[in-house]
């Protein structure tokens, strides 16, 4: 069953517990999204190439930049793009519906099905490199962590896989909550610690060798009469500096923490349903309103504020450099200065996009629900 149902029609979900998608968007009432600002472009911003990746029949695809390649998933197919001219390397067909992806390191690229199956194919070949099956329905990017494959689960579980052969190696199992949004719980990996999210509001520091429990923190504690009002899940991949590890909540917090002990470094009342993102000076949150905010990252004052993109279903941000990057479900990119939030650029895809733009250095590049990928060039 695809978990990708919304809160106007909650679904039980195959783990037993519902998923309610992170926009509240196709399904509920629509609702007309503010109208463009008008402003004189300050940066350039041009289309370097695109390729094609296949629909995303509602879930939450990453594209995952690797080596000078990007690896997309969409339908039943997964597709390695060279960075340089947007050409594919190879096109794999996975012959069911891919759920979770896409991910890549140690040699291999990944993706996963609703069915719970994780498939790892030959990065330098697309040639199938071994299948397993896992307890539930695989979401979000697997990851490549020392030696490991690490990949989460519907059910609550991340779970630990030999790169050799996908053998399941050790599991982190938490009970999840009555309802969880879907896109909540990414992974980060950071100099041999990998970091993760939690419905309930939780971060979380695993050793990825063994799946041992480093520390836990509390990003935001779920509050509130009905289980709707309790959802307090985190969004989006951690954000992960030499210091700190930082993360937001639904219906909660944005909080940094103490990478070594878990201490609470600071923490500011917000909600997002997407997710944030982390520079040298600051982190970046796209709340449930879509304005982005800036926050300084040692102290987590506000520097600035951008709410000029309202119900417009802004993605989390993408920090680079000199520019934060967000999309939105019209199919806008909108490139605005991290020192003040104003607009500097903007340019339009062939559709919607659901999820953060990906750094491909140089550029970046967005993966629509049409399944395109279409990467840019911005000076």
């Amino acid at each position: 069953m695809k978990r990708h149902l919304l809160i106007a029609g909650l679904a039980l979900a195959v783990t037993g517990c519902s998923t309610v998608s992170g926009w509240f968007g196709s399904g509920a009432p629509k609702v007309k999204p503010a109208a463009l600002v008008e402003f004189k472009p300050a940066a350039d911003l041009a289309e370097a190439w695109k390729a094609d990746s296949g629909e995303s029949g509602g879930y939450l695809l990453h594209p995952h930049a690797e080596n000078g390649d990007v690896f997309a998933v969409g339908g039943k197919r997964m597709v390695r793009v060279a960075v340089g001219n947007g050409s594919a390397v190879w096109r794999f067909d996975a012959g069911t519906d891919l759920s979770a992806g896409a991910g890549a390191g140690l040699g291999l690229a990944l993706a996963g099905t609703a069915k719970g199956d994780l498939i790892a194919v030959d990065v330098a070949s697309g040639q199938l490199r071994w299948k397993t099956t896992l307890s539930s329905e695989v979401a979000g990017q697997p990851v490549a962590a020392g030696e490991m494959i690490v990949v989460r689960t519907g059910d609550g579980r991340i779970q630990g896989l030999a790169a050799a052969d996908g053998s399941r190696k050790w599991v982190y199992s938490r009970t999840l909550p009555p309802l969880s949004l879907r896109g909540s719980g990414g992974m980060t990996v950071a100099d041999g610690v990998l970091y993760t999210g939690f419905p309930g509001g939780k971060l979380v520091a695993l050793n990825p060798a063994n799946g041992a429990q480093l520390w836990e923190a509390t990003v935001a504690l779920p509050r509130g009469a009905t289980e709707l009002e309790r959802v307090a899940d985190v969004m989006g991949n951690p954000a992960v500096d030499e210091r700190r590890a930082c993360a937001v909540a639904y219906q909660g917090r944005v909080a940094c923490f103490d990478r070594a002990s878990g201490a609470p470094l600071w923490a500011r009342d917000t909600s997002s349903n997407s997710g944030l993102a982390m520079d040298g000076q600051n982190l970046y949150v796209t709340d449930d309103k879509d304005a982005i905010t800036a926050y300084d990252k040692a102290a987590g004052r506000a520097v600035w504020r951008q709410d000029k993109l309202a119900r417009r279903q802004v993605t989390a941000p993408l920090a680079l450099g000199a520019w934060v990057v967000v999309a939105d479900g019209e199919g806008y990119v909108h490139v605005l200065s991290s020192d003040d939030g104003r607009f500097v650029a903007r340019a339009k895809v062939d559709s919607g996009v659901r999820v953060a733009p990906v750094d491909i250095g140089p550029g970046f590049a967005v993966q629509t629900a049409k399944g395109s990928i279409v990467a840019f060039r911005l000076k």
